[in-house]
């Protein structure tokens, strides 16, 4: 299911600066409070310095913005554009059919099921073993 998954996703989020990961700033700049290049690369576990070059793909691209933080000129928080939005939204449907065929093997409501049992575990999982960059996580599975 993994590899299913991961293959799907990649597919949907094929030209997008930084494929998953990319996909991963896009959603948090829309839907998180903003919140600062530092913060929203510990968020998600992605090391400083992929961020940076990260960011500045999805700001070429015209999907973030930096922008100044209130009361610190130092700071910028990334924000998704109107474009990225848009573009988040699609990803998302996009996303949401490719999860619907992974899973057309199950009854609707063992769908559910799955996918909150699923959550529980990897939250379990993630509690005995926390991430703490996600960059390292990806080449360790290269290895496997």
């Amino acid at each position: 299911m993994f590899r299913a998954y991961l293959r799907s996703a990649s597919a949907v989020t094929e030209g997008l600066p930084g494929g998953h990961r990319g996909y991963q700033v896009l959603t948090a700049a829309a839907r998180s409070a903003p919140g600062s290049q530092s913060a929203l690369g510990k968020q998600l576990g992605i090391d400083r310095t992929v961020m940076t070059y990260l960011l500045d793909d999805l700001e070429r691209a015209g999907l973030v913005e930096r922008q100044p933080a209130p009361g610190d000129r130092r700071t910028r928080h990334v924000v998704a554009t109107a474009h990225g939005q848009k573009l988040l939204d699609d990803l998302d449907a996009r996303l949401a059919h490719a999860e619907a065929h992974l899973l057309a093997g199950l009854p609707e409501p063992d769908r559910a099921t799955f996918k909150s049992l699923l959550c529980r575990l990897a939250t379990h999982a993630n509690s005995l073993d926390p991430v703490a960059d996600a960059c390292a996580i990806v080449e360790e599975l290269r290895t496997l």
